[in-house]
């Protein structure tokens, strides 16, 4: 950030004209801390003297009060402690839990109070002077280690870079493509926290800033090919978190996977439910899929059988309480009163409706669960048949193909070329085109001429906006180009459905939906992508309109781009074979060619150029060290 003075007046007369004075602010997040840095510059003839002066204050609002939620009480704030270069200020919560937000300043001030300091400086021409401020938070004892400005930098720098060598290089001859693809990877960076159990993709700043399990599974699967570290630490964490008992003011129950995890003073207190919460009915079976996906990325047998007992929890979860009523299918209901009405993606109230309009009662069987419940199941024979458990594993792929055949009689919607959006507790169709069909071509659980059908509907002019996907067709009555679910653009859904597509051989479609995600980043600022944005039609000479709360960034967002860069390229990696394959391998027309590097495979890695002709493209091995094959197949 950088500013400067306007014209500063004494007695009718101008004493330092505007401009004279630079500001820069650098500032950046380290363990727990905030880091800035203010750059004080006299660009004028003459010396200056100024007075910097500097307000600060703590309400220690809960981020679900920042949301709007009205609180009966609040606790105590506590009076400030000074010394002469740092200020504390503290509050005890309800939960009798203190909390304290520090704030040290370099050099010393030549005042300081409980809710400003004042610097006095003195500047010679060209001359600049800097001033440090750390703020810091903490919780009772638990207080974090402040470092110098430099030295914090450095650090967070050295860790930044460690992450970064992890993703493959990817260099295109579209400079507004590399640089979104380097803003996606600064995004994911940025949400990437390091917990004990490895690294974890934090959900979306502001509102998300915490682990929720299925962004957390949906930012590893999009970003498994290029870093598989990513859903290494998801699968730790969330196996270390999954629920062991029913618990129905957390909507709890033995093997399922955490929806969300908050450590507020209002979760823990119960003020809502999400302190740990487990009202997602996907979380389950994707983490099953991405157990799946993550052994056949890297062939990291060890990990499966670390948490084997988790996987095996999971799917008993899907067979027994998943499937409330006994039909086969993937349903949910909320236990706690105040939890999620729905737990699907799409998890506000109106989402999930009927043709005519009528909400939908549960307990709901969703589409694109039963999607990722088929997926599970073919993921743990092929986990359990590693591991040599024959039986599991034949009986793991019969449930798998039982699921397919039920849910191609169930769900199929043949007036409308899709699948339901749901079944409701009565066990009617909810016949509305919506883009949560789309991803069941993800999941592989569509029969082959349905696909093909369902992947045009997505791209009619009822369901793609220009931009992308609407979450609604337009001709839905609940449709709502400004609504959270009924009629938005979700990137991550437009990139799952379009991974999809190129499963089923409709790369040309695929390669249409990321040229229209791409279109409408350039149109972001700085390039990022947001959560969501609204479903309005393409219009010549405007961009897409935003949603005015989406978070930005969001990982599942940030990260589409992998994906849908991947399902262009046609790219699977099978680490037990050592081979990198491209099946039907394309390249949307804002990209000529594409160059990967240091794709790896354990302790072997290649490098890739993919070259875009008038019809088709070819594929160069620029570089190959150790043992990997490369197949490419037109």
């Amino acid at each position: 950030m950088a500013l400067t003075n306007p014209d500063l007046s004494r007695d009718g007369h101008v004493y330092l004209p505007m401009g004279s004075l630079h500001l820069a602010w650098r500032k950046f997040l380290w363990m727990g801390a905030l880091y800035q840095e203010l750059r004080v510059e006299n660009h004028s003839m003459q010396p200056v003297e100024a007075t910097i002066q500097l307000k600060f204050a703590a309400d220690f609002a809960d981020i679900f009060e920042v949301r709007g939620l009205t609180r009966k009480a609040r606790g105590q704030d506590l009076e400030s402690v000074l010394t002469d270069r740092e200020v504390t200020l503290g509050y005890r919560g309800l939960d009798e839990v203190v909390r304290r937000t520090v704030l040290q300043f370099t050099p010393r001030p030549q005042s300081l109070t409980g809710g400003g300091a004042r610097f006095e400086i003195a500047l010679a021409p060209k001359q600049a002077v800097l001033l440090y401020v750390i703020i810091g938070c903490e919780r009772e004892a638990d207080r974090p280690h402040l470092l110098i400005f430099e030295r914090a930098r450095a650090d967070a720098r050295a860790q930044v870079d460690s992450q970064v060598a992890q993703f493959c290089g990817i260099e295109t001859g579209n400079g507004q493509f590399d640089a979104l693809m380097k803003r996606a990877t600064s995004d994911i960076h940025m949400m990437t926290s390091v917990l004990p159990t490895g690294l974890y993709p934090y959900a979306g700043v502001p509102w998300f800033n915490t682990p929720f399990g299925r962004d957390g599974i949906f930012t590893a699967l999009e970003c498994l090919w290029t870093n598989p570290s990513l859903a290494h630490g998801v699968l730790m964490y969330l196996a270390s978190t999954q629920a062991t008992e029913v618990i129905p003011e957390q909507d709890a129950e033995p093997g399922k996977i955490l929806h969300e995890t908050r450590k507020g003073e209002m979760a823990a207190l119960k003020e809502m439910p999400f302190g740990r919460y487990y009202g997602s009915v996907d979380s389950t079976p994707l983490f099953v899929v991405l157990a799946g996906a993550y052994f056949e990325r890297t062939g990291d047998g060890q990990l499966i059988e670390s948490i084997w007992p988790n996987i095996e929890a999971a799917l008993l979860w899907i067979e027994r309480y998943g499937d409330c009523d006994g039909d086969g299918f993937v349903e949910y209901r909320r236990r706690s009163h105040n939890g999620l009405l729905h737990q699907g993606w799409k998890d506000s109230d109106d989402a999930i409706f009927h043709a005519d309009g009528a909400l939908a009662c549960g307990p709901i069987a969703v589409c694109e669960v039963q999607g990722y419940a088929y997926a599970a199941w073919q993921a743990g024979a092929t986990l359990a048949a590693m591991l040599s458990l024959t039986g599991l594993a034949a009986k793991y792929s019969a449930r798998a193909l039982d699921l397919k055949d039920r849910f191609e009689d169930v769900f199929w919607c043949d007036e409308l070329s899709t699948y339901a959006l749901a079944l409701d507790g009565d066990k009617q169709p909810c016949r509305v085109r919506a883009s949560n069909a789309g991803q069941c071509l993800f999941s592989g659980i569509a029969a082959a001429d349905r696909a093909l059908r369902v992947g045009q509907s997505m791209l009619s002019p009822e369901m793609f906006s220009g931009w992308g996907i609407r979450t609604v067709g337009t001709g839905e009555p609940r449709y709502n180009p400004m609504g959270y679910h009924v009629g938005s653009v979700w990137p991550h859904d437009n990139a799952v459905i379009a991974s999809g597509m190129a499963r089923y051989g409709m790369a040309a479609e695929a390669a249409e939906i990321f040229a229209g995600l791409f279109d409408a980043a350039m149109y972001f600022d700085l390039h990022r992508i947001p959560e969501l944005f609204c479903g309005f039609p393409r219009d010549r000479g405007q961009g897409p309109i935003l949603y005015p709360v989406a978070c930005a960034p969001q990982a599942w967002s940030a990260a589409a781009v992998f994906l849908m860069f991947q399902a262009c390229l046609g790219l699977r990696i099978d680490a037990i074979a050592r081979r990198i394959s491209l099946v039907r391998p394309s390249l949307p027309l804002f990209l000529s060619r594409a160059k990967i590097t240091n794709l790896r495979i354990g302790d072997a890695s290649a490098d890739l150029l993919v070259v875009r002709h008038q019809h088709d493209v070819t594929v160069n091995v620029l570089r190959r060290s150790g043992e990997i094959e490369i197949v490419v197949a037109m």
